[in-house]
């Protein structure tokens, strides 16, 4: 018995061996997404430059409308994108002609219709419950410390303008329009534009008329209001760019970046002086990365700026 059982240690030691110095052929290129990613019904990840991940509303066939599985999975990928070292700025663009359509009224009208609850409070509560969970899939944009650039081509249309406006920056195309569309349908916008496109935009006013009207917003009009900042000709120049940009952000000290989003988003919600005061505290330790010291040795020795390698965050 004990030879057998010191036979099959040795050919196991021996296997172990022969896999040891077995050729192992080209290194495996990236994947699109972290290994442990989970697949995703209604969004599809891959990788469009280094550290650069591209997340398409990919639901072409339903002009990307968004169903009950869209709003569970937009939190779901963002809270895993939040924690990838490997990424370090995200481009989110729409698959197919239009960037979204908005809700899917065909999918979404149950969920809302037929709340739970024995009496009318106990079925507000619950409604009110499911309305902040839907809040939370684009609050996770804000969340996720990785900048986030809008791609819009075509039709960006009700809930879509909560989504984008959550973003930290929106390009668009030519022929791309924008529309707050909850009006038409019985409702009051309740899922972000309301509350951060006056602050994204600067005009109350116009806001208000595009919230109580519906007209549609064209892209001329967009970029000279600051929903966007760049208008491009067609989908692949509107994708190159924010690829271009989502790259040159990519090569920044991981640490400055995320900062200076968390910074930007803590000084848009509270007065000056706390926004202040929270820098200072924040800088207090982050001042002290070595990220700081790479990136004055570089300018000293005449580097770009893209010659620093910054590690993971």
């Amino acid at each position: 018995m004990a030879a057998a059982v010191a036979a099959g240690r040795a050919a196991l030691l021996l296997r172990r061996l022969l896999l040891a110095q077995a050729p192992r052929g080209p290194p495996a290129r990236p994947m699109a997404a972290d290994a442990a990613a989970p697949a995703y019904e209604t969004l599809r990840v891959t990788q469009a430059r280094e550290a650069v991940l591209h997340v398409e509303l990919n639901r072409p066939q339903k002009r990307n409308a968004m169903n009950p599985a869209f709003w569970r999975e937009m939190v779901e990928c963002f809270a895993h994108l939040a924690q990838d070292s490997a990424c370090r700025a995200i481009v989110l663009s729409g698959a197919g002609k239009l960037f979204t359509a908005g809700i899917d009224l065909a999918e979404m009208a149950s969920v809302f219709m037929m709340a739970e609850g024995d009496d009318a409070a106990r079925r507000a509560w619950h409604l009110r419950k499911k309305i902040r969970q839907y809040q939370e899939s684009f609050t996770a944009l804000e969340k996720c410390p990785k900048p986030v650039i809008a791609a819009v081509h075509g039709a960006c249309i009700g809930a879509g303008v909560d989504l984008i406006s959550a973003c930290d920056i929106r390009y668009c195309t030519e022929d791309a329009w924008f529309q707050i569309k909850e009006v038409d349908i019985g409702l009051a916008a309740d899922v972000g534009t309301l509350q951060r496109l006056p602050r994204v935009m600067g005009n109350r006013s116009l806001v208000n008329e595009l919230a109580f009207s519906t007209r549609k917003l064209m892209a001329p009009e967009a970029l000279s209001h600051g929903l966007v900042s760049r208008v491009f000709q067609d989908k692949e120049a509107l994708l190159d760019g924010a690829f271009e940009l989502a790259a040159e952000i990519a090569t920044k000290s991981p640490v400055a970046v995320q900062g200076t989003k968390i910074n930007l988003l803590q000084a848009r919600d509270h007065p000056v002086p706390d926004a202040l005061d929270y820098v200072a505290t924040w800088n207090m330790a982050m001042l002290q990365t070595e990220d700081i010291l790479k990136s004055v040795q570089a300018a000293m020795e005449k580097k770009s700026p893209k010659d620093v390698v910054f590690s993971k965050l």
